[in-house]
Order: C-alpha cells, then sequence, then structure tokens
C-alpha cells in the first residue's frame, strides 16, 4: 500500500513539474515572440470561449473529471467502459452542436466580449475562434478520460497533458522563427492564426493520447449497448450540471474583466503575463496552506468543538497574512527586475516591461484576500454551510462589474469620459481585489452565526504589523537594489534577484520574529501546521 502511494505521488508530482516547468517556458516564448501586441491581444480574446469550456469540462478536478471517477471507480471494467463510451458520444455531439454555433457567430461573439477592440483585433480574434472551435468537442473527452484514468488508478498522463499544449506552442513558434530566418517571405500558418492552431494541435495531441490510453486499460467499449446502464449516466449528469454552473460563475468575472479591457490596447496580453507571474507562488500556496487543514476543520465541527476550530482558524488566517504580504511585499519591491528577467527579450520591449511592471504591482496588492476568501470559502465547505458563499460569488459578479466601470470607465469608444476615475487597466486588476475584500468581510462576519468569532481585535493588530513589517522590509532592499548597477547579462540579473530575493526574505523573517507576530519555527523538523492542528 505504502509503495502503491508513494509511486502515485512520485508519477503525479513529475508529471504536473514537468508541467509547469513547459508552461513556463511556453509563456516566455510567447511573450518573446509577440510581446504585448494585437496578435496575442486577439488570442486571448479568442481563447476565453474554448478555455473556458476547457478548464470547466476538460480540467482535471473539473466537474467532468470528478463526477466520472465518483461513479466509474466501483464498476467493473466492461461496465465502466460501457458507461464511458455512452457519455462520451452523447456529450461529443452536444459539444459538437455547440461549437458550430460558436463557429458561425464567431465574429458576433468577439463583438460581444470585446466590443471596444480595433477592427483589425476584433478580425483576427475571429479568425482565431474558428480555428479552435474543435477544441470545444475534444474538451468533453479529454475531461471524460481524465476521471477514467484517475479511476483505474493512471495518474501520469493527468498530471503531464497540459505540458502538451505547452510543448507544441513552444514548437510552433520556433518552426515559425526558423522559416522566417531562412526566408523573410515565408508566412507559417501565418502569424494571426500560429498560437490557434498550435494550441488545436496540442488538444487534438491531448485527445489522441489519451483515447490511446483509454483503449489498453479495456474502457473503450464501442459496440455497447445505446440503452444500457443509464442511471449511470443520469448520475454522471446529475453531478455535472450543478458543479458545472458553481465552477463557471468565477469564470464570469474573467468576461467582464476582458470585456471592459477590450478598450486598452495590450491590456489582454499584459493581464495575462501579469497574471502568471502570480499564479505559480499563489497556486502553490493554496494547495500547501489551505487544503491540509480542512479535513481536520471537517472534524472538529463534526465533534462540536468550535473553540479549537475558531483557534486553528486564526492560526491558519495568522499563517495566511504572514505569507501572502510577504509575496505582496516582494513582488511590489522587485516587480520590475522580475519582469524584466521573466520576459524582456525579443518583442517584449521596455514599454512592454512598464505594462506588465505596474499589472503585477496591482496583482501583489490583491494577493492576501484572494487567498484568505479562498480560505473561508472552503471553511464554509467544511461545516456545509454553502448558501452565503454562493450568494456573494453571485453578489460579486455585480460588484465587480460596477467596479469595473467605476475605477476604468463605460465600455464605450469614449472609454473614460464617463466615470469619474480612469485607472486603466490597473482599474480592472484593483476592482477585483476590492470585490475579495468585501466578501471576506461579510464571510468572517457571518462566522459568528456558526459559533466562530471572527474578527478578532488581536488577529487584527497583528495583520497591521505584518503589513508595516512587509513595507519597511520591502523600504530596505528597494533602497538596496537601486544602488545595484544594472547589467545586460541575463545569469548576472539571475543570481542578484535571488540574492536580493533571500535578503528580502531574511529581512522580514527577522522583522516579524522581533515584533513577536511569526510562531514560524525555521529548523523545526515537523511541518508547521502539523503543530498548529
Amino acid at each position: 500500500m505504502k509503495s502503491y502511494f508513494k509511486n502515485n505521488i512520485v508519477s503525479i508530482s513529475f508529471g504536473t513539474t514537468i508541467s509547469k516547468l513547459a508552461g513556463c517556458i511556453r509563456q516566455v516564448t510567447i511573450a518573446a515572440a509577440f510581446g504585448i501586441g494585437i496578435t496575442y491581444d486577439a488570442f486571448n480574446y479568442a481563447y476565453i470561449i474554448p478555455g473556458f469550456l476547457l478548464i470547466i469540462i476538460g480540467g482535471i478536478n473539473g466537474p467532468l473529471h470528478n463526477a466520472i471517477v465518483a461513479v466509474i471507480t466501483p464498476l467493473k471494467q466492461k461496465d465502466g467502459g460501457i458507461v464511458l463510451t455512452q457519455i462520451s458520444i452523447k456529450l461529443t455531439l452536444l459539444l459538437f452542436v455547440l461549437g458550430l454555433l460558436i463557429y458561425f457567430n464567431a465574429g458576433f461573439l468577439i463583438n460581444l466580449i470585446a466590443p471596444n477592440l480595433s477592427d483589425e483585433g476584433q478580425s483576427i480574434a475571429t479568425y482565431q475562434l474558428k480555428i479552435l472551435t474543435p477544441c470545444i468537442p475534444l474538451s468533453g473527452f479529454i475531461g471524460l478520460s481524465f476521471g477514467a484514468l484517475n479511476s483505474r488508478n493512471k495518474f501520469f498522463v493527468s498530471s503531464i497533458s497540459p505540458a502538451i499544449t505547452s510543448l507544441t506552442t513552444i514548437i510552433f513558434i520556433f518552426i515559425s522563427w526558423f522559416l522566417n530566418y531562412q526566408d523573410t517571405s515565408s508566412n507559417f500558418l501565418t502569424d494571426k492564426g500560429l498560437l490557434a492552431f498550435a494550441t488545436l494541435t496540442g488538444v487534438f495531441l491531448q485527445f489522441s493520447i489519451q483515447i490511446w490510453e483509454i483503449y489498453k486499460i479495456g474502457l473503450l467499449r464501442l459496440k455497447s449497448s445505446w440503452y444500457s446502464l443509464r442511471n449511470e449516466e443520469k448520475r454522471i449528469f446529475n453531478l455535472i450540471i450543478p458543479a458545472s454552473i458553481s465552477s463557471g460563475l468565477g469564470q464570469i468575472n474573467v468576461f467582464i474583466d476582458m470585456f471592459f479591457a477590450s478598450s486598452f490596447p495590450g491590456a489582454a496580453s499584459g493581464l495575462a503575463y501579469g497574471n502568471f507571474l502570480i499564479q505559480a507562488p499563489v497556486g502553490i500556496l493554496s494547495n500547501s496552506l489551505i487544503l491540509p487543514i480542512l479535513p481536520t476543520f471537517s472534524k472538529l465541527r463534526s465533534n462540536q468543538e468550535n473553540r479549537e476550530l475558531e483557534k486553528k482558524l486564526i492560526s491558519t488566517i495568522e499563517y495566511c497574512f504572514l505569507i501572502t504580504i510577504c509575496l505582496t511585499g516582494f513582488f511590489i519591491t522587485y516587480n520590475n527586475q522580475i519582469v524584466e528577467l521573466v520576459f524582456q527579450r525579443g518583442a517584449f520591449d521596455f514599454e512592454a516591461v512598464f505594462k506588465v511592471r505596474n499589472i503585477l504591482i496591482s496583482y501583489a496588492v490583491g494577493i492576501p484576500f484572494y487567498l484568505y476568501r479562498d480560505l473561508l470559502v472552503r471553511t464554509y465547505y467544511s461545516l456545509e454551510k454553502t448558501r452565503l458563499p454562493f450568494q456573494l460569488s453571485l453578489g460579486g459578479i455585480i460588484l465587480n462589474m460596477l467596479f469595473d466601470w467605476f475605477l476604468i470607465g463605460a465600455p464605450t469608444k469614449n472609454f473614460g469620459n464617463i466615470s469619474p476615475f480612469n485607472f486603466g487597466i490597473v482599474g480592472i486588476i484593483l476592482s477585483s481585489a476590492i470585490v475579495n475584500f468585501i466578501i471576506c468581510i461579510f464571510l468572517s462576519i457571518n462566522l459568528q452565526n456558526h459559533n466562530i468569532h471572527l474578527p478578532k481585535l488581536n488577529l487584527l493588530k497583528k495583520i497591521l504589523l505584518i503589513y508595516l513589517s512587509s513595507a519597511a522590509t520591502g523600504s530596505i532592499c528597494f533602497s538596496i537594489s537601486n544602488n545595484i548597477n544594472k547589467s545586460n547579462n541575463n545569469i548576472f540579473d539571475l543570481s542578484m534577484l535571488i540574492v536580493l530575493s533571500l535578503a528580502f526574505f531574511i529581512i522580514y523573517f527577522l522583522l516579524t520574529k522581533l515584533l513577536k507576530i511569526n510562531n514560524f519555527k525555521l529548523f523545526e523538523k515537523k511541518n508547521y501546521l502539523s503543530n498548529k492542528f
């Protein structure tokens, strides 16, 4: 049993690491090839709808994946294959029809999503969306196969699958560069459609690999009866529909933000680059800090140990703010160095660096309350109280729309002349941060109805001191970095950023220790959460 878990963990970890590394190289390659330009802007708009379906339907741990795992795992090989085949046929046909509708209405949809995108931008985005429409029916099978493979303890293909699209994009861009170098008149798949063709190819390769794996383990039953095992099929659809609606709510804010962003040339590209830099550490924190403690919360709640649950929640909140505010200070302090080192090459010039660094700062401001909201929502789930988080998610959509308008202007050709404020693309990010802050307040106060009393005065004091510590650390490190001459050598710049980063974290650690707001023990062998929980 131990070797079984060990092997699975190793395969998942290895596959995930490869996928993350490939994703990083992909983003750097795209930045060098397209910078902040109209082509990458258009691709981000074209990808909104297919990407939404790939996340909701075809994503790992998405509703479809989880439903398939829940239903197929206890079934025998033959029965599981029949159910999978039936669902695959019906869902693919449904998504195929949806794909056709999107293809023939691509121009209308792009105009709806990005009303203020230039005529050229809308034309490119429409062209790319048409190329990407086959991803829609393919997303269904990808999500199904993720679940089917995992139901049979096959995890490696699922974990490494995202790397396929990343590597395909990298290869396509390098082929384009090579052909253009050999022949300046070369137009490999047209530059305007290259990213879309690369993405479609990557998705198709995922589909091909996964259908082969499904066939190998005996879950592909093409001769199965259309009417067999109807109850299992119904169970899957009953699980998929409400979960997809709930997951889709969070994606609506993406549509709203991109809708408003369409008035700013390069905004969609800038948001993609900035979000990329933020998501890696935030995702790691969310998984490592929040996920392990939720079973503990559920157990304490079931045992009616509310006081103990409250203590552990407050302790987790302290760690949450201690780490996230540190990250906020780090990204604000070294925003320019980070963006230059990661992206500045090829088409990604100084102007692009300036835009993305401001976006990075704005994202950094919202990190603490993004993660705090995630913690509170998951706490409510552990308490089996899901109504309020759902209601606040709906309310958050409306608030996000209002704050987007208020901070950056109305979605008109005369953008910014109607609203009293015009913070540009930064306003979109600040809008999300404000909405998360408001939702956190409501979630915190409402916990009193469940005998968990937040906020605590002592907790608020600690959070304030943490912010002051981060600000002081940032000021010290910013002064140090300003006295270091910039080099054109990437290795030297990387080395300096590593040294400066270590300096930041050491100073921050010592300062929070001095102020007695940091209970983290640097050399403790046990995981710090284990002492708390």
